[in-house]
């Protein structure tokens, strides 16, 4: 286990590289940071030539690999870490010198337990993209298909657990102050960014993610999921089908090849609508480096890295929420709120209903560049901090998401209105979900489930209850810590134990 001084000590180097971009002083002006905090501030920046804006991105890219996904983790969080912050760590890029090849080739031969030339027929040393955690190189399969390898960085998860490990302990240290950073639950935000490391340092992890989002998406035409070649993947190393396409980011290409740019906004809004609504399962991860356009039109989304999951219950009270803004039912989004948990009870819910609509007024009836999601964001979290509500990571992944998939379709189309685009894809679910045919099924479902569990339950009561003149159970055993002493002590303990209860039994018996 790493010493708090190995802790302290990277931190403080940390700090310090944050202080020169000028990305501490948030922390510090704020008057909700504890004051320990803010000293600690003031000591990271001393002497240092603090920049008269901050510069987030360039801080943390500074910081190396873990640090960039770790900033790309924050800018979900304008609770935690303001606006501003949020919108400059938007631009954070984990494009980064490509590792070189023999180590790459090493990496697969490795993973694959095979040679390289037994596996592709060719592969081109230059990567088309080298990201903080992985590198993707174009080949051809060795039965003549073309396909991208995503290889793992050399020593990239020595580098994460080191700075995971710091990271939590810090978060840990900064909960323990209480107030509002307990509020915030830092170690639930890192323990949320260790997830997603997680899954993205095992591209086995990343390749199932892929396969299950294509199957859930069966149902949504024009959206595309490459395939995953099982056979050429392993903890460091994914293969999937290579993709021809155009980037989304680049429009004018796009209608330069036939293709509709409205269309293609309500598209990737109503598919990304089914992926977190219908499916509970989704692509947290869709900026427009990941989503293309297909000679056919189809839009394909890549890199399945960082991915959410929603239980029902909890979309059920999404698409309630959602519905109740773009009907302006403000009051029945508020109890929602209650009902989940979201709001403490001691709270009105007349208040929350009137703080929620100080938020969706201004915002209904607009089109995507009269809105500002900033202003929006701002309002939410205030409401957030003013009703003790704690963070919901889901939910805040989610919302993040939503920002990204909004700013993609409102590139696209300047115009589109995303309320409008989304309401009847919410609409047609709650009647789905919320009818009075899907009542029943849940009903049904319920009673059988309980049907079900009645054997069980019946004897449980009777080893609870025995009959009369059957033997009593036999008591719990009391938890006895084993002392761990060797040679002739540690026979000399036994027979002393045995002889106590040996007595102990002749006493009771007599």
């Amino acid at each position: 286990m790493t010493q708090p001084i190995v802790h302290t000590w990277r931190l403080l180097k940390w700090g310090r590289t944050l202080a020169r971009h000028g990305a501490l002083k948030g922390i510090e002006h704020d008057p909700l940071t504890p004051p320990r905090v803010r000293r600690l501030v003031k000591l990271a920046r001393f002497g240092a030539r603090v920049p008269e804006h901050p510069q987030y991105s360039e801080a943390f890219q500074a910081l190396g690999p873990a640090a960039i996904k770790l900033g790309q983790s924050l800018a979900t969080r304008p609770d935690l870490v303001g606006e501003v912050a949020v919108q400059d760590l938007l631009r954070l890029q984990d494009a980064l010198p490509p590792a070189p090849f023999e180590q790459i080739r090493a990496s697969i031969e490795e993973s694959l337990g095979k040679p390289l030339e037994e596996v592709f027929t060719s592969i081109e040393e230059t990567p088309v993209g080298a990201a903080s955690i992985a590198q993707v190189h174009k080949a051809v399969t060795t039965d003549g298909r073309t396909v991208a390898v995503k290889v793992l960085r050399p020593g990239v998860e020595e580098d994460f657990a080191a700075a995971i490990e710091t990271y939590e302990w810090a978060a840990a240290q900064a909960e323990a102050i209480g107030g509002e950073l307990k509020r915030l639950r830092p170690r639930l935000v890192i323990e949320t960014f260790r997830q997603w490391t997680m899954r993205e340092l095992d591209l086995r992890r990343e390749a199932a993610s892929a396969s299950e989002l294509a199957e859930a998406m069966e149902a949504e035409p024009g959206y595309h999921i490459p395939e995953i070649d099982w056979q050429r993947t392993a903890r460091r190393v994914m293969t999937l089908e290579w993709l021809e396409g155009i980037k989304l980011s680049r429009r004018d290409d796009l209608i330069a090849a036939g293709h509709d740019p409205k269309e293609l906004a309500a598209r990737l809004v109503r598919a990304f609508l089914r992926q977190a609504i219908s499916e509970g399962f989704f692509h947290a991860d869709l900026h427009q480096g990941n989503l293309f356009v297909l000679p056919n039109g189809d839009i394909a989304a890549i890199d399945f890295g960082i991915m959410g999951r929603i239980n029902r219950q909890a979309r059920v009270w999404l698409a309630e929420i959602l519905y109740g803004l773009l009907t302006g039912n403000y009051r029945r989004v508020a109890e929602i709120h209650f009902e989940a948990g979201y709001v403490p009870s001691h709270h009105s819910v007349d208040e929350f209903t009137t703080a929620l609509r100080a938020v969706g007024e201004p915002i209904r009836g607009l089109s995507v560049k009269d809105v500002s999601i900033g202003q929006m964001l701002d309002g939410l979290f205030g409401i957030t901090r003013d009703f003790d509500m704690q963070t919901q990571p889901h939910l805040l992944l989610l919302q993040k998401t939503m920002v990204m998939v909004e700013g993609v379709a409102h590139s696209l189309d300047p115009d589109i209105n995303m309320w409008e685009t989304s309401g009847p894809f919410v609409q047609d679910w709650m009647r789905t979900e919320l009818g009075p045919e899907s009542a029943i099924a849940d009903r049904l479902i319920r009673d059988f489930r309980t049907l079900r569990d009645l054997p069980d339950l019946v004897r449980r009561i009777s080893a609870h209850f025995p009959a009369p003149g059957a033997a009593p159970p036999a008591p719990p055993l009391k938890e006895i810590q084993v002392v761990r002493i060797g040679g002739g002590w540690r026979y000399a303990a036994i027979a002393a134990a045995s002889a106590l209860a040996g007595a102990a039994a002749m006493f009771v018996l007599g």
